[in-house]
């Protein structure tokens, strides 16, 4: 499972276009995402590089949570 804080991340719209990025690059993904605390959790067979790109790619700064 990877984490990442996606400070830009403000509303379930925002959640969602991450999800879809996500889920483009593994459909078979597992995503939730903290709006409180903006951050993302996800379980994928893709690398935490590629999923990073991905959250990264749809518009959405973010590093990995600690």
């Amino acid at each position: 499972m990877y984490r990442f804080e996606v400070p830009g991340m403000k509303c379930g719209g925002c959640a969602k276009k991450v999800e879809r990025a996500v889920k483009a690059k593994d459909g078979s993904a597992a995503f939730s995402a903290d709006l409180e605390n903006r951050r993302v959790s996800v379980t994928s067979f893709v690398s935490q590089a590629d999923v990073a790109a991905a959250i990264q790619d749809a518009g959405y700064p973010n590093h990995v949570a600690a």
